[in-house]
């Protein structure tokens, strides 16, 4: 696959060809991006490609990931002072 504009299908296609050789991934991609254009033509939303980094992310990162916001919203909390730095309880 040639296109660097979307690193997520160049990703999948090279995973797939080790396993399963060139015609089975481009099948499989193909498959893929037809079965995101008909849910975009159903639900009428737009390409947001950004999302699709999601998809095959470990779970480990997920979890910081959640961490990393959950203390961020918390800081914007106590320096908007809807809450104080004594009310919360730090685990």
């Amino acid at each position: 696959m040639k296109s660097d504009k979307s690193p997520y299908y160049k990703i999948k296609y090279e995973r797939l060809y080790k396993r399963r050789g060139k015609k089975r991934a481009i099948i499989v991609i193909a498959r893929m991006i037809l079965t995101a254009i008909y849910n975009m033509l159903v639900t009428g939303e737009e390409w947001n490609p950004s999302d699709l980094y999601k998809i095959d992310m470990p779970q480990e990162v997920l979890e910081k990931q959640k961490e990393k916001a959950i203390k961020q919203a918390i800081k914007l909390l106590i320096a908007q002072g809807v809450i104080k730095a004594t009310d919360i309880s730090v685990a």
